[in-house]
């Protein structure tokens, strides 16, 4: 099979029927393929919209969440299930445009292994759009990756992509991260966005704050994972380095007066270093946990060749 569409749903019912049209005039000539919806918990009646479709398109198939898990968890689900050789990963609102999906494919084909969407026109609301343009400047200073919009759910992949990303929480927003860091090639290509018609937005204002914990946690484990005694002792050094020097002044001040009273500065060195014996503890019982694991760590081989032993 060569193509796979995945489609995270949430309460989509006026939407989805249209998609699927517009998908089938556009990806013809990629056939046989398949388009996977997720039904993240709808409470509307999309489980049965989605019923009949699949039982009248061949080319449609469902998984149905008990309840409202998120698009990461969506997505985990669909990349365990998808066939094709390349995958596309689209929201069900209407505001993705099939008709890009030959031009993310022919950029797959020329090489790389993750295109990823750029909503350079948006039609949305100032209160999405100038939150979405500072967030994507962090994500670009921090993972030193230079994409213009991270959060943009339109996405190809070559299959390997999505069965190496490993998805949960929110981490969907950092899958062009997750996959550059582990040697994947990455693009980004802009593609058409159109103005939702159906429904309303399904993100909250929360997804920020949890977005910046994604993003320390996504930073700490693509970096820091394989030695963490390397990232929690660089604290710990700094931290008793600090803590020692003021602990050495005050006892320089008892050793030349022989009077010494308790001072906040005394109390800032203490605490500083109890913490500093607490990050390195924490470093050390990280590499505890990854010696009873066997050390084990995936590396991405690009190409191998075994000797011929002649």
């Amino acid at each position: 099979m060569k193509l796979s569409i995945v489609i995270p749903a949430y309460n989509e019912i006026e939407s989805l029927p249209r998609l699927v049209e517009m998908i089938h005039q556009h990806t013809a000539a990629f056939a046989p393929y398949e388009i996977l919806v997720i039904d993240d918990g709808s409470t509307d009646d999309s489980r049965v919209m989605l019923e009949t479709m699949a039982a009248e398109d061949p080319c449609v198939g469902y998984v149905f969440f008990g309840r409202n898990y998120g698009k990461s968890a969506a997505l985990a689900t669909a990349f365990q299930r998808v066939r094709g050789e390349f995958v596309i990963t689209m929201d069900a609102d209407l505001q993705d445009d099939p008709a890009e999906i030959p031009r993310m494919i022919a950029k797959l084909e020329e090489g790389f292994d993750l295109v990823s969407g750029w909503k350079r026109e948006r039609h949305d609301p100032i209160t999405k759009t100038l939150p979405s343009k500072c967030w994507n400047a962090l994500v670009r200073k921090v993972s030193g990756l230079k994409l213009h919009d991270f959060n943009c759910g339109f996405k190809a992949y070559r299959r390997e992509v999505a069965e190496s990303i490993r998805l949960y929480g929110e981490m969907h927003r950092y899958v062009p991260v997750l996959a550059n860091w582990q040697g994947f090639r990455v693009t980004e290509i802009p593609v058409q966005h159109h103005a939702r018609r159906f429904g309303q937005s399904k993100f909250g204002g929360r997804r920020f704050l949890n977005g910046i914990f994604d993003l320390l946690t996504v930073t700490f484990i693509a970096r820091r994972s394989a030695a963490p005694l390397h990232f929690f002792g660089r604290i710990a050094f700094y931290l008793l380095a600090i803590g020692m020097a003021i602990n050495l002044y005050f006892a320089g001040v008892w050793i030349v007066t022989q009077t010494l009273h308790v001072r906040p500065l005394m109390i800032l060195g203490l605490i500083l270093v109890i913490l500093g014996f607490q990050f390195a503890s924490l470093g050390l019982l990280g590499e505890l946990m990854i010696h009873l694991r066997g050390g084990e760590e995936k590396y991405r081989i690009a190409a191998e060749k075994g000797a011929r032993g002649e």
